[in-house]
């Protein structure tokens, strides 16, 4: 099939797939090594809201705009593969890797839209009552971090299976 796909189209396929897999996977990661660790053991709750609310709204795009590449170009590798056979056909190995990397891939979107339109806005308004000495404790802050914390090690983890399992697809 690749044979009817211009060598210059695949090319940049590669090249972007690539790209939002560096800017997805490079800014979670950022945020869950050093960033988040880092302004947890610094900031009290406002200033930690104050300085990560900013912060991972311009990840966020940068994720959701990663991911929006990544199905697209992801989808025009796909076909170009000689390993592909068709839809939900898991007949060979790279089939079973694609499938399970898929499977990884779904996890991480669901991980991320609970920390966007979810976790992300309960820490905000908690930040906003705390400052506004409306309720909310320092008890619920931490709750709130840890939960955050694992939240993201989750998905780095799941971007760790991704990679892994592009390379197994890779090799067969």
């Amino acid at each position: 099939m690749s044979g009817q796909i211009p060598t210059w189209a695949l090319t940049l396929a590669y090249w972007l797939h690539m790209l939002a897999t560096v800017a997805w996977i490079g800014g979670l990661s950022a945020l869950a090594l050093l960033v988040i660790p880092a302004a947890r053991k610094s900031l009290n709750a406002e200033a930690y809201q104050a300085f990560l609310g900013p912060l991972q709204q311009r990840l966020q795009w940068l994720g959701w705009l990663s991911l929006l590449v990544l199905t697209a170009t992801g989808m025009f590798q796909m076909s170009a593969s000689p390993n592909y056979t068709g839809m939900l056909a898991i007949d060979n190995s790279w089939a079973v890797a694609i499938l399970v990397k898929h499977i990884a891939i779904g996890g991480m979107v669901l991980v991320s839209a609970y920390l966007t339109w979810g976790l992300g806005p309960e820490m905000r308004r908690l930040a906003l009552r705390m400052a506004h000495n409306a309720g909310g404790t320092e008890i619920e802050t931490a709750r709130l971090r840890r939960k955050e914390q694992a939240l993201f090690w989750i998905n780095v983890g799941l971007s760790i299976a991704v990679l892994g399992l592009t390379a197994w697809a890779r090799a067969v």
